[in-house]
């Protein structure tokens, strides 16, 4: 399964989440401690906001340990809100164009997961993307799929509601005929302002997610890239909602049982990290 972080906060160089610590993301992409997967070598891809609205991206197809651009992109590069994602594939190419993170408009999305049988619902998948953003299509991911699902869904003035449209529409698919298929969503997508992650299954055991807060700066982590004992566990079948100058939430986030809609549940339930 892949790695990945995401950072909201003050405007910040990338090495010293991404590059720097002892457990970095590179490392992860050598030799990760709480996936399924031995590596995450089948590209990386960095994300950030900056002077204009739409998300700049770097993406390449090689393992993050060997290309000696990573290093220097991640020591210069400056921003508020960023991503960063090792892959490890899961039956797709391994092409720039399906290397994370992926953008449309001013959202950014990255993915930890897979739709189980992709061979056979990807068609069903794509049938989700309105023909409007279609275009927005060029890699052959489960991934970009579904975040472009989301976004014709209606990400743009509901993220949440939009995210829970279509993960039970995917859960209607990959439960179809009583097959049962497995489906892992663990994400984050953003638009510039505000964050958003996910931890959802189906029928499997979720991939593992943290955070941290620390005044306004929010850490969101497949796995811990430090010892500290300051990292919060997110739920499974729980979103965490990170908007611009609010403390985190998490919220309950089952699309096999629940309905979210943009108001927030009253069963909201505040975890903040202690420093």
């Amino acid at each position: 399964m892949c790695r990945w972080i995401a950072y909201r906060g003050e405007t910040t160089s990338f090495e010293p989440y991404v590059t720097e610590p002892e457990h970095s993301l590179i490392a992860q992409s050598i030799r990760s401690l709480q996936s399924t997967a031995g590596s995450n070598g089948d590209g990386f891809g960095l994300g950030w906001y900056g002077e204009h609205p739409e998300p700049g991206l770097y993406r390449e197809t090689r393992p993050a340990w060997s290309d000696e651009n990573l290093r220097y992109l991640c020591r210069h590069l400056r921003s508020h809100l960023f991503f960063a994602h090792v892959r490890a594939a899961t039956g797709t190419a391994v092409t720039r164009q399906n290397c994370h993170p992926f953008a449309c408009g001013h959202w950014m999305f990255m993915h930890n997961g897979f739709v189980g049988s992709w061979n056979r619902l990807r068609r069903k998948v794509e049938a989700l993307i309105p023909d409007a953003h279609y275009p927005s299509r060029l890699g052959t991911t489960d991934s970009e799929a579904v975040f472009l699902a989301m976004m014709g869904a209606g990400l743009e003035h509901d993220p949440l509601g939009a995210t829970q449209s279509v993960l039970q529409s995917l859960v209607g698919l990959v439960n179809e005929g009583g097959l049962r298929e497995r489906l892992r969503f663990t994400s984050a997508i953003a638009n510039g302002r505000d964050l958003y992650a996910f931890r959802v299954s189906v029928n499997d055991a979720a991939n593992t997610l943290y955070f941290r807060e620390d005044g306004g700066q929010v850490i969101v982590v497949s796995e811990p890239f430090d010892k500290e004992s300051s990292w919060a566990e997110v739920p499974p079948n729980h979103a965490l909602i990170a908007r611009a100058s609010e403390a985190v939430k998490i919220v309950p986030f089952d699309p096999a049982i629940s309905s979210t809609s943009g108001a927030e549940p009253a069963t909201v339930r505040r975890i903040i990290a202690r420093r």
